[in-house]
């Protein structure tokens, strides 16, 4: 893993800390690599809106049937479950301790 260093005014740094210490972090490394991953998704999902829309633009017409729709059904299925499995991964990935914190967190939370 490469290793980022990067200067930030002390109120930045203390928001920072605050947010590992409320959000259940493990340290500040694992909520940087989350905003980043949060940024890129965001990005992806602002590619993807951007090609749909020219494509609905260019594209040619296609007929909306039945099977049109259980086609659909079954590839959204098939998306959902992928995610699925890439949010569990990521959830597996992070510190014990960090999730811990998180359930702690939500523990306190909880009226």
């Amino acid at each position: 893993m490469t290793t980022v260093t990067i200067s930030l005014p002390e109120s930045l740094r203390e928001f920072i800390e605050r947010e590992v210490q409320t959000k259940g972090y493990g340290n500040v490394s694992e909520y940087v690599r989350g905003l980043l991953r949060e940024a890129q998704a965001k990005a992806s999902d602002s590619r993807l809106e951007t090609l749909l829309l020219a494509g609905l633009e260019t594209g040619r017409d296609i007929p909306i049937s039945q099977s049109f729709w259980r086609e659909l059904k079954v590839a959204a299925r098939k998306r959902l479950v992928k995610k699925k499995v890439r949010i569990r991964r990521a959830w597996h990935g992070e510190s014990l301790r960090s999730q811990f914190q998180h359930l702690q967190g939500l523990k306190d939370a909880a009226p």
